[in-house]
């Protein structure tokens, strides 16, 4: 006789990320909404006052790539030194173009190092069209080309100037990760973080959305301080200055941080976004399905709400644009994916 068939368990909990979570995106084709993407976002004000919340902005998330930024002040406090271009790259997700490919190799030249020293994970390009170039190149996943390959050059460089070994710099135990951590847990304000490991290799410590947009915040007020914010004012210029270091063209991070001077963005895997305002004002969101269809609309929306169109030089025509994702049928626009929260003045 076959063997009986059994139901699969049923969850008796809901998992703590989705919890709470709020609609914070609709997807609209013709005249009905077809999807809805919940999760967790938050705005705070210049004081770090919370002036929106959805959701719960107190779950803890992995941040994924938003934290790169907070990766980079680490280094900085221990003794990397690298100018602004090259210090955007070190806190990018950058598109592999070769701009960035030959930024990631000037930091490990200038520690005397080569390729064969990074651990990140070998992998293509991220942008569609650096990646379809590589490949008629001929060329296989690579270090160079995974799109951390700069935060990890830095983080070598990093231990060069240190004085701190090489091979074992992705090692949870290692003086940078342990520096990294304690920067996590500083400028977020969050408690113990989990670990674990990103996807590029590296360790990874959690926050909440709330820690997240708080440390953004922090970083951009910093880069407007006197005389001039220390690490932090650093990390943020050289990411405001060079936007297009930190992911790369037609990049929602990059674009928004076009549009809007002063302004720091960061974009992370699995529906993690940051952003920071000169003013010290910060979003921070987390898309509970992980995917990132609806996060160009959220963010921009979210740094309207946060008080872009109170920054001098704002194009906020431009930021529109980074927020306009329409949804085809036939080919054509038949609607559009739009926030599920009102701005105002928008």
């Amino acid at each position: 006789m076959a063997d009986e068939l059994t139901a699969p368990a049923v969850p008796t909990s809901v998992a703590p990320v989705a919890r709470g979570a709020v609609p914070l995106a609709e997807v609209v084709r013709g005249d009905l909404v077809e999807s809805v993407h919940l999760g967790h976002l938050v705005v705070l004000g210049p004081d770090g006052d919370v002036r929106l919340a959805l959701g719960e902005p107190t779950t803890t998330i992995w941040p994924r790539s938003s934290v790169k930024p907070l990766q980079a002040l680490a280094m900085l406090r221990s003794g990397l030194d690298l100018p602004d271009r090259l210090l955007a790259l070190a806190a990018a997700s950058h598109s592999g173009a070769p701009e960035h490919l030959a930024a990631a190799r000037e930091i490990l030249a200038g520690a005397g190092l080569d390729e064969s020293a990074l651990r990140s994970t070998p992998d293509l390009p991220l942008g569609r069209a650096e990646a379809l170039a590589w490949q008629e190149a001929g060329r296989k996943p690579e270090r160079i080309a995974q799109n951390c390959s700069g935060k990890h050059a830095a983080m070598l460089a990093t231990c060069v100037a240190a004085g701190w070994d090489t091979a074992s710099y992705l090692d949870l135990a290692h003086p940078l990760q342990r520096v990294v951590r304690d920067v996590v847990v500083e400028v977020t304000g969050d408690d113990e973080p989990h670990v674990t490991t990103d996807g590029c290799g590296a360790p990874l410590f959690s926050t909440s959305v709330l820690g997240l947009a708080r440390s953004f915040g922090r970083l951009a007020a910093a880069a407007a301080a006197t005389p001039d914010g220390g690490d932090a004012g650093r990390v943020a210029r050289a990411m405001a200055g060079y936007p297009e270091m930190v992911a790369g063209r037609g990049r929602e991070d990059t674009l928004v941080m076009t549009a809007v001077p002063g302004t720091i963005a960061k974009i992370g895997a699995d529906g993690v976004c940051a952003a920071g305002l000169r003013d010290g004002s910060a979003v921070a969101f987390k898309i509970l399905d992980g995917g990132d269809r609806a996060r160009p609309a959220i963010l921009a929306a979210a740094v309207r709400a946060a008080g872009a169109g109170g920054v001098t030089g704002a194009d906020l025509a431009a930021l529109d644009v980074v927020g306009a994702t329409p949804v085809l049928g036939g080919g054509l626009p038949v609607g559009a994916v739009r926030p599920a929260f009102r701005v105002d003045g928008a």
